[in-house]
């Protein structure tokens, strides 16, 4: 018992110890330099502190009884906890091993694309610290379809989610042979799909949300789905969807019988921020903490409407512990962090599993 408590102490005492280099040393040094060359570096910091991150796992394990309660069956799959890594930050799956020992559940890469393409042009990525947020028109930069197989062929146990899409010269009315390309290339190596054509980054791309043309994309992937071994399908929807809007795709998620929808992608609107003006007004997807309030409306929207038939995964402006908590809350199953992960730090996910513990005693 004695040894047992001694245990915890010198864990917590990591922790702490963890944190505090984070909010004093690594966070200041990170946020002094452009937020795109951060995020390379730190890819390439992880691939290189990887074994120190098997090692670290064991400090923020939990016992077996606390790991139970945090598992969740969705999509017949056994998640080890509802917390995932949104798509957009492992684009090619590089760190998926990674993210696992950093305490995630799931890891989404992607947006993955049949072909491989650059993105936009630089500058793309921006801080805004006023609002805990990011504004982001990157454009689906990844290394393609086949590249990121490579990669994958070597994960043999960590949940991965395939988040697709189209290539940026690829005409609307071809979209749905970019998606199929995608599903058929990554299908033995993902655990589910999420059909992105919610990016405000690609042109266009958000036309793809009129059922009609929403249609003509999925009856093909779930024709070929249907043909193998049944791979969960989610879509993955915008934040500036009128409610109209909303409960047409829910409909059509229900009659195609989609396995879910992720709520949501990041919003073009600039409402209330705190930031100066010149970052304000920079286009692309702001994700983070304003973007917390619509994206649990658009959770309990698609709850109410589908009558919670329609399992969701809750994704956008969780920036602290009980923001996870109020969108499982909402009405999702599982949760995702990009934004969140960025300003808090390594151990963000293990916090908010450990708060979300203190809820189910």
């Amino acid at each position: 018992m004695i040894k047992g408590r001694l245990k915890n102490k010198n864990n917590t005492a990591k922790k702490n110890l963890e944190d505090l280099l984070w909010d004093k040393i690594l966070k200041p040094v990170f946020f002094s330099f452009d937020p795109e060359y951060v995020h390379h570096l730190v890819v390439n910091l992880l691939r290189f502190t990887k074994p120190i991150l098997k090692l670290r796992k064991q400090f923020y394990s939990f016992n077996k009884n606390e790991q139970k309660k945090l598992e969740r069956n969705l999509f017949g799959i056994k998640f080890p906890n509802p917390v995932g890594l949104a798509a957009g930050f492992d684009k090619n799956a590089e760190l998926i091993d990674q993210m696992s020992d950093l305490g995630f559940g799931f890891v989404e890469i992607g947006t993955v694309t049949p072909l491989a393409q650059e993105g936009n042009p630089k500058k793309r990525l921006f801080r805004l610290e006023d609002d805990y947020s990011l504004i982001n028109r990157l454009g689906f930069n990844n290394d393609g379809a086949d590249r990121v197989v490579q990669r994958l062929k070597k994960n043999k146990s960590i949940i991965v989610g395939g988040n697709i899409g189209k290539n940026k010269l690829t005409p609307n009315e071809n979209a749905k042979y970019d998606y199929l390309t995608c599903l058929k290339k990554l299908y033995d190596h993902v655990d589910y799909f999420a059909i992105n054509v919610s990016s405000p980054n690609t042109p266009n791309l958000r036309e793809l949300q009129n059922t009609k043309k929403l249609e003509e994309i999925l009856i093909p992937l779930l024709s070929e789905n249907a043909s193998r071994s049944k791979k969960p399908i989610l879509i993955k929807i915008s934040p500036d969807l009128n409610s109209s809007d909303i409960k047409n795709i829910v409909k059509l998620s229900l009659s195609l019988k989609l396995d879910g929808i992720i709520c949501t992608n990041t919003t073009l609107k600039r409402d209330n921020l705190l930031s100066k003006e010149s970052l304000a007004k920079q286009s692309g997807g702001l994700s983070g903490r304003p973007l917390n309030k619509r994206s649990n409306e658009v959770i309990r929207m698609v709850k109410k409407i589908s009558n919670g038939k329609l399992p969701i995964i809750g994704v956008g402006g969780i920036l602290k512990p009980i923001d996870a908590i109020e969108k499982l809350q909402a009405g999702a199953s599982l949760v995702q962090v990009y934004t969140g992960f960025i300003y808090n730090g390594p151990s963000f996910a293990h916090k908010i599993n450990n708060e979300l513990l203190k809820t189910l005693n």
